[in-house]
This record gives C-alpha cells, structure tokens and sequence, in this order.
C-alpha cells in the first residue's frame, strides 16, 4: 500500500515527531472517520511507498534519512499572507527546505503544488503570475512537477468569504493563467498540471496528469496499484492511497482549506495529541476494534 501522509491534515508540519515515533515502533492506527469505533492497524513492513503533503517540511528534514521506504513531496506553496494562511512560517524558510528534501529524496521525487488559486482585489491575475514566475526561478533545479488548483466552494471557505473575497474566474482568466504558467515552468524546466480539475487547461500548455499516476506508482515500487473508484463528478485517476491523518486537526488555519471546517474542534483536537500514541488524536479504548489493514 501506499500512504497518504496526509490530505486530512499536516502531520509533516506539526506531527512529525508522532510519525517517526510511529515509523520507528513499526505500526500505526487509524480511526475510522465514520465509525470511530473501527480502528484499522498498518505494519509499515506492508507500506510501499509514503506521500507526504505539506506547507511545512521544516519539522521532518532531520528525520527524512531514516525512513527507508520510496518517498514522494508534495509541497504547497502559495504567496498568500497571513490573513489568509495565518500560521504558515516565512515563505523564504519554506524554499530553504523543499531545497534539503530535494538534495535528500531528488527532485523527481518532489512536487510543488500551487493551490488553491482564487482572485480578488488584491491576488489578482497579475499577481498570481508574478509569484507563480518567482517561484519557479527559485526552485528551478529542485522539482520538476507543479500542480495547479483553483479554489472549491468548501464549508471553510464559505465560513470565510468575507476573508477571501472572492472573484469569479472568466475564461480569459483561466487562458492568461494557462499559457503564463505554462511557458513559466517551461523556461525553468518544469511541467504544470492541474489534478481533479473540470478545467485541465491543456489548451494553454498544461500538461495532463495525475497527483500520483498509476505509471509514477509501478516506478517507485515495482507494484500495480488500483485507481480510485469512480463515481459521479470524480475527475481524479489517481492510484488507491491510505490516508493516516484525523480532519479538524491542521493548526495552519488557512481560510480556504477542506480539510478544516471546525477551528473550535481544531482546537480541543490539538489537546488529545499524544506523540506516543499509536493514534494521531486520542488513545486506544477497550471498546476498539482493531484490524489489520494489508
């Protein structure tokens, strides 16, 4: 299996002590979301390869050596400013790092995504193309790979509409941001995708691709893997993943983020962490069934 490490929440930034401490005891739990009763246990001798995503690599950098499994980054990185990403640390400290993990894992192995992309009077088309530019030459040599998104009508963010302000995108939007972006990465010697996007802009130069493919899957460990299983509306062809991480969990607190809808639940949440627990959130009860997950 591969694991998701995590799209519920940041462990890289804030919980990287609990996952090495999980690496290093050979398991980890997981609380099903729905049926917080059902507990599945993952050997890490059945993990194949790890997907971290994250804002912040900072935290995992003096750990990263020690975990012997295929590893794929996926960074993001916005210019937005702390109204709008209120716990995310200097943008420049961030480039520092995604830096080392690349001198580590390769720049093959790391990807920079560029989401969510919204507008409004002061982030407009122009100022996603100047930052979108900037950052490319600064990684130019470290990542090969950047995704694109544009924002999606999530509860946190219909929470924080006065925060964002947000601008419907017109199709002379997505046409500037597509070809500008394109020849950006192109001239730094990097491709840009979009993933799970009704709007792919292959007709400006992106190039069409997944978060991680079923080809990128079989390179890193030899193994096919299974696609998601489609169902209505479902754009993504990415290959089956184990995600290890607890929603209502992320202190980043960005106002455009999915995976946060609570910040009151963020914060009683933040209070269950134990780095010694086998679980992200909260302990092991008797009442807990536990299976082995292969």
């Amino acid at each position: 299996m591969i694991l998701n490490v995590s799209g519920r929440t940041d462990i890289v930034a804030f919980y990287s002590k609990w996952f090495i401490n999980r690496y290093r005891e050979g398991f980890v739990d997981v609380r099903n979301p729905f049926y917080p009763d059902q507990v599945s246990r993952i050997y890490f001798d059945d993990v194949d390869a790890i997907l971290f995503c994250t804002k912040n690599p900072i935290p995992i950098l003096e750990f990263l050596s020690e975990i012997q499994k295929p590893i794929l980054f996926h960074v993001t990185l916005t210019s937005y400013k702390n109204n709008i990403e209120p716990n995310v640390p200097p943008k420049g400290k961030i480039i520092e790092a995604i830096k080392k993990v690349s001198d580590i894992i390769g720049s093959d192995h790391v990807c920079i995504r560029y989401d969510p992309i919204f507008l409004n009077g002061q982030y407009s088309i122009q100022y996603h193309k100047q930052a979108f530019e900037h950052l490319c030459s600064l990684l130019e040599g470290y990542t090969k790979t950047i995704i694109v998104s544009f924002i999606d009508d999530y509860k946190n963010v219909r929470n924080n509409i006065k925060i964002l302000q947000m601008k419907e995108f017109s199709e002379d939007d997505f046409k500037e941001i597509g070809t500008s972006f394109s020849e950006s990465a192109r001239k730094h010697g990097m491709t840009v995708q979009t993933c799970f996007e009704k709007r792919d802009l292959t007709e400006y130069g992106f190039v069409k691709g997944d978060c991680l493919s079923a080809t990128l899957a079989y390179q890193l460990t030899g193994k096919i893997y299974k696609k998601w299983k489609a169902r209505k509306g479902n754009l993504c062809n990415c290959v089956e993943m184990v995600d290890i991480g607890v929603y209502n969990t992320c202190k980043h607190f960005c106002r455009y983020c999915y995976a946060n809808y609570d910040e009151k639940k963020v914060s009683e949440n933040v209070l269950e962490h134990d780095p010694n627990s086998s679980l992200l959130i909260g302990a092991l009860q008797k009442s807990d069934v536990i299976k082995i997950r292969k």
